[in-house]
């Protein structure tokens, strides 16, 4: 899911930025232009961390910037193929819910909350399981498997996951505390 990379490229530094600590403005001026960048490889750059090397700089006649070679350290998140994820529930919708994972967010479609049939209740803005009364509302924390991944573009935006609750241990945290709970019950019975 994160993970730290290496990377080697070009910062370009603004003269209005010379005399100031060079690391501080490489950092701040490669996470200005990559944060929030998504490769179809790498994942959603989440953030520059470290300056590893700085080379000298070299000014282009008629621009005035100094352009420096640089390795730097980048933090990145890369969600994979049937991964478990923790995340929020930030919106319900009738189709389904959408749910923050990290810096992106995932659908669980209806049919992949539970094996129940599920309701839509727009007045509380959640989603109840007709049989087993298992609610999932906007806030709750869940536990999901990434069944399907589409990483495209350059943004988050043209990105899709597809996510999954219907194992076991997974779904809304009250849902698993319950059913750890009635296994303990059991065991005690017997």
């Amino acid at each position: 899911m994160y993970y730290m990379a290496t990377i080697e490229g070009t910062v370009r530094i603004p003269p209005y930025k010379f005399g100031e600590n060079l690391e501080d403005v490489a950092i701040e001026t490669l996470n200005e232009e990559y944060t929030g960048k998504l490769d179809k490889d790498s994942g959603l750059l989440v953030g520059v961390t470290d300056i590893e090397h700085i080379g000298e700089g070299v000014v282009i006649m008629g621009d005035g910037a100094a352009y420096h070679d640089v390795v730097f350290k980048a933090l990145f998140f890369k969600p994979e193929q049937q991964e478990i994820v923790v995340g929020e529930v930030i919106e319900i919708a009738e189709f389904g819910a959408f749910v923050r994972i990290g810096p992106m967010d995932g659908l669980v479609h209806v049919s992949q909350i539970t094996d129940d049939y599920i309701n839509y209740d727009a007045r509380n803005a959640s989603l109840i399981g007709k049989e087993s009364n298992k609610i999932l509302q906007q806030s709750d924390k869940v536990r999901a498997r990434i069944v399907a991944l589409s990483l495209k573009g350059k943004s988050i935006r043209d990105s899709k996951i597809g996510l999954t609750m219907r194992q076991p241990h997974l779904g809304s945290f009250d849902w698993i505390e319950a059913e750890k709970r009635k296994i303990a019950e059991k065991k005690a019975k017997s």
